[in-house]
């Protein structure tokens, strides 16, 4: 398996990098720029972000012990398949990355377990202290929703070091509010992680292969913002994603233990990190769950077990709609629209919208809200607020 991502290092360019520091914060989260990340998005974003459709994966109830020992070699994940590369954060609109990664999961009675593979030819890490902000590092990272509210997830990341950093968000940092920001103190007792190195760390004079590492999740931990049964029940999907931050390779073979972030983070000519991901998100941000993966778990045998689309995707699609075009209302009018002939938006026509979304004044906010039908014949009221919670009732 290893030897197969190596055949794509010398074929594929380098992509454009994103500029300046200020997005590296919308991606990755400094608590100080949430005003300004709160800011930025509207209209051109959820342009960008309307037709990414949210990648799909079964994830399969272990059969055989999981050692989380970095390497996934043992036969609890062998017939496990693997999620589909990598791609740019930003979709199929961006190159290629030029290294190869993937995942895998799988889940027991006590723990959610999350394996990757992350081809590299220069594996370096420097964080060793646990909370530090990891992504100043190549790092590999987990976003986990598990109601599908877009509020209360959790984040992990990792480094080659096998240096962890986990935090929980009340909210997207686009829509922070006091109070309800990161909480960085927040931890997984009973985390269990792992990283293998296949080459060797932090040397620039020779060419590795990648590494790969092992989480085992805890559900004791997990359900505690679930507000759904953890472990899942068979069929239940949560909301999950995984991020890759990657740095230039002359950046790492030119100083290799990092002298200042800044230094680190932007080159002189404003180039920095690339970011890839398992679901795109169509902006550079990983903070918008609405684009998360949809992760499907079953007690079936693997490979047996088809994943079923959320039904409810489209209403989602239609009422994050009304919420991008009400920031950009709010920002030009400093009040929320109240139709959606003020919005300038056209009424939705998908095959499973009842009746066409409805706008109220709740308080200081609003609340959009939409009926559709189900494949079964049921309906469904889902609804958005203006802090982009969903409800599904």
């Amino acid at each position: 398996m290893v030897n197969g991502f190596r055949s794509m290092v010398a074929q594929l360019r380098f992509q454009e990098m994103i500029k300046g520091m200020f997005l590296l914060a919308v991606i990755c989260c400094p608590e100080m720029l949430y005003v300004h990340a709160a800011e930025a998005q509207g209209w051109d974003d959820f342009t960008r972000m309307r037709f990414i459709v949210p990648r799909g994966y079964v994830c399969y109830r272990a059969t055989k012990p999981v050692v989380i020992d970095g390497k996934l070699d043992e036969e609890a994940w062998t017939y496990i398949p693997w999620t589909e590369y990598f791609g740019d954060i930003e979709g199929d609109a961006k190159p290629r990355p030029r290294f190869r990664t993937q995942a895998k999961m799988l889940w027991d009675d006590t723990y959610f377990y999350v394996g990757a593979f992350i081809e590299d030819t220069h594996v370096w890490a420097t964080l060793t202290k646990h909370d530090a902000v990891i992504f100043y590092d190549n790092d590999f990272e987990i976003f986990i929703d598990p109601d599908s509210d877009n509020h209360e997830y959790y984040e992990i990341e990792i480094n080659a070091l096998n240096t962890e950093w986990d935090l929980f968000l009340k909210r997207p940092y686009k829509d922070f509010s006091p109070g309800m920001g990161a909480d960085n103190g927040w931890e997984i007792p009973g985390l269990k992680t792992a990283v293998h190195v296949y080459g060797t760390l932090n040397d620039p004079k020779d060419e590795d292969q990648g590494w790969s590492v092992e989480f085992a999740l805890p559900w004791a931990v997990l359900k505690e913002f679930a507000h759904k049964p953890a472990p899942p029940r068979d069929g239940d999907q949560w909301r999950v994603n995984f991020s890759r931050v990657e740095y230039l390779p002359e950046i790492i073979l030119t100083t290799n233990v990092r002298k200042t972030e800044k230094s680190f983070l932007t080159k002189a000519d404003g180039t920095r990190c690339e970011n890839w991901i398992w679901s795109p998100q169509g902006i550079i941000n990983m903070h918008c769950p609405e684009k998360w993966g949809y992760v499907q778990f079953s007690t079936g045998i693997p490979g047996t077990v088809e994943f079923r689309p959320d039904p409810t995707e489209p209403a989602r699609m239609i009422l994050h709609e009304i919420y991008y075009a009400q920031r950009d209302f709010f920002r030009k009018n400093n009040r929320w629209a109240t139709t959606i002939d003020d919005l300038g938006l056209a009424v939705p026509t998908h095959k499973s919208v009842v009746k066409a979304p409805v706008i109220k004044r709740s308080g200081d906010g609003y609340t959009a809200t939409l009926t559709v039908k189900l494949p079964d014949g049921s309906q469904k009221t889902v609804s958005i607020d203006q802090f982009s919670k969903v409800t599904v009732e």
